[in-house]
């Protein structure tokens, strides 16, 4: 009769939770409905530009559901460079030159796998020539995700420990006491978040350092651009996960939101291939914090580019944090009207 007590108890305790029984069936929901178009999507088929090659190669392409384009050759460097395409083909004297873009391991190996296929097909005696833009031959998946799980880590544990800690502020009181005295909002956010923020620095920039130099993560622009990027990142689900904190009451319900915001951040970071998911998929893609950490720590450390080619990833990450700040402001109104 005791152990029935208990569980009434709890039975009891969930009903008047609705918010846990909503984010317990709707969570898994989402999540598994999330896996199920990104994983049902179609297969991947290369984007090639052709420079110089028989007609009878290009069709053969075609018809493995290649998508071909036709370029001069400063028109077909400028497309891979800017990642229009995953190669250039180019024959020259009978022997075909295969150009990859080579940052994605998967795509690399796609593009090859169907070029020998053909070539075995039109000229079976002929060895292509390959080349990488970015990369290596023996380039690992390792270091393809790698800058994506960089800042996946770093988002996933300053989110939960800001959420958590911001809630514990509140529910010890000291948020009520702060906001008793004459601080004002925006200044009491702006105190937490570079309060937290100096603890996120630290923790971003001993993950990336860890990364590159002890796990050999390939690294080939600036470090200092890594570090930039990875802060910002750090900054961002410090200002989510307070935010998000003002709407949680106790630390089971701050958990309970990972599945709601963290997760679909990994899906959609970059980890898997969205080009090969609905349009409205990639669309959702956009709105996505990671999408940018991602896309600017590959740009560095795979394919060393500078500040002009991720200051757009920058700001965003910046715009983001910067929204969420004063989306917390904003939040504190249900504690105190000032």
């Amino acid at each position: 009769m005791r152990v029935i007590a208990v569980m009434i108890r709890i039975l009891l305790g969930l009903k008047h939770d609705k918010r846990t029984i909503a984010l317990m069936i709707i969570a898994p929901i989402i999540v598994l409905s999330l896996m199920s178009v990104i994983f049902n999507g179609s297969d991947y088929n290369p984007k090639i530009g052709i420079i110089n090659a028989p007609i009878n190669f290009v069709n053969k392409l075609e018809d493995n559901d290649a998508k071909v384009s036709r370029y001069d050759e400063s028109a077909a460097e400028l497309a891979l460079n800017q990642e229009q395409i995953d190669a250039i083909i180019n024959f020259k004297s009978g022997v075909p030159h295969i150009k990859l873009e080579g940052s994605d391991p998967s795509k690399n190996s796609a593009v090859i796998k169907l070029t020998q296929t053909v070539i075995q097909q039109i000229v079976p005696t002929t060895k292509p020539d390959i080349t990488y833009l970015y990369g290596y031959e023996n380039m690992s998946s390792f270091d393809n995700f790698g800058p994506i799980l960089i800042g996946f880590f770093v988002f996933f544990f300053v989110f939960l420990i800001a959420g958590v800690s911001f809630l514990g502020e509140r529910t010890s009181g000291t948020l009520e006491r702060l906001l008793a005295t004459p601080l004002r909002r925006w200044e009491l956010v702006l105190g937490y978040i570079l309060g937290f923020g100096v603890f996120t620095i630290i923790q971003a920039t001993l993950i990336a350092w860890f990364a590159i130099n002890v796990l050999n993560i390939m690294m080939i622009g600036s470090f200092a651009l890594v570090l930039l990027i990875t802060i910002l990142t750090a900054m961002v689900a410090l200002s989510i996960g307070t935010f998000i904190s003002a709407y949680a009451n106790n630390e089971l319900q701050m958990v309970q939101f990972i599945p709601l915001i963290v997760v679909p951040q990994f899906f959609f970071s970059g980890l898997f291939d969205l080009s090969t998911m609905p349009t409205w998929l990639q669309a959702i893609g956009r709105f996505m914090p990671l999408w940018y950490s991602a896309d600017g720590l590959r740009n560095v450390m795979i394919r060393g580019k500078g500040w002009n080619e991720i200051q757009m990833d920058a700001y965003v990450l910046i715009a983001i944090c910067l929204v969420f700040m004063m989306a917390n402001v904003l939040a504190l109104k249900k504690h105190r009207k000032i």
